[in-house]
């Protein structure tokens, strides 16, 4: 394996790695795609796309980011987008209060989630390092940090939550990202971290077309439960929750297996909720899941 595109592990310091795809990756929007190589670590078990097709970290502090998925920098547009994830992550936290609670939402974008809290947290601080949004989220009421570090300065160990949503694929070094995260917890504190789930049903059911649409140069990594799990414990937590959820229909499915493209919530009749409702519960149970969520506790 190329050293360059495949260095030392940041998450548990190996060096070996056992080659999983060759092929085209989504680059952007569906349709944009490159050629790249994803691998497995033999330490931890996390899977990284190669080096040399992911986005920077620069690209993350500037239009570039959201220019490559065709998304502008207009709340409105953002909120469109996001407003319907929200409700996963909500779910999560429940029955934990967050009222009077200081919280924080770790690669917040617009805010989205920070405004489906409400009026309930004592005090929400906005942390991602795209300065875009911050107006807005300043406007709107909350404390906006470019990163972790900036937010300590300002904070110490003052979060009773913190949520972490579709952020880890992303970043350099994902140990340390969460170091920097649990230093932001009072002792009590929790951590909700979510990211896609590597073990989608549709990684099996369509191994030849899937991976393409899966792995994407703005996700670095790919973690299921035991590599996400072992990359929080690196960073000082405890797994005190794992769940996983699934976010689309049965005909998302169906559609997939069809037509070889994604087609979100469309529906397809005579498929119905409560054919839904078992296939996503089938899925959860089984960990097949689009999405993974853990709750970390500090350990």
């Amino acid at each position: 394996m190329n050293a360059k595109d495949f260095p030392q592990c940041p998450i548990c310091a190996t060096n070996g790695w056992t080659r999983l795809y060759n092929g085209p990756v989504r680059d952007g929007i569906f349709g944009a795609s490159r050629e790249a190589t994803v691998a497995r670590c033999s330490g931890c078990g996390v899977d990284r796309l190669a080096e040399s097709a992911c986005l920077q970290k620069e690209d993350y502090e500037s239009h570039a980011y959201r220019a490559k998925l065709a998304q502008a920098h207009d709340v409105g547009r953002h909120f469109d987008m996001h407003d319907e994830l929200a409700r996963f992550t909500t779910e999560i936290v429940w029955p934990r209060s967050l009222r009077k609670a200081v919280v924080a939402d770790i690669g917040c974008g617009g805010g989205s989630l920070l405004d489906h809290l409400g009026a309930l947290p004592a005090r929400a601080i906005a942390v991602d390092p795209d300065q875009a949004f911050a107006p807005s989220l300043h406007a709107r009421g909350y404390d906006w940090y470019a990163s972790c570090e900036a937010a300590g300065a300002a904070i110490g160990a003052g979060l009773d939550i913190a949520f972490c949503i579709q952020v880890i694929e992303h970043v350099d070094a994902p140990r340390e990202f969460l170091a920097s995260i649990r230093a932001l917890l009072k002792p009590s504190g929790i951590l909700v971290l979510s990211t896609p789930n590597r073990r989608d049903i549709l990684m099996d059911l369509l191994p030849d077309d899937f991976p393409a649409f899966f792995y994407r140069t703005q996700h670095r990594w790919a973690f299921d439960a035991d590599s996400l799990g072992d990359c929080a414990r690196r960073a000082g937590f405890a797994v005190a929750e794992t769940r996983h959820v699934h976010r689309y229909g049965m005909a998302n499915a169906i559609h997939w297996l069809r037509d070889r493209k994604p087609k979100g919530r469309t529906a397809l009749p005579p498929l119905d909720a409560a054919m839904d409702k078992h296939w996503q519960a089938w899925l959860e149970a089984t960990g097949r899941a689009d999405n993974l969520y853990l709750v970390l506790t500090p350990a």
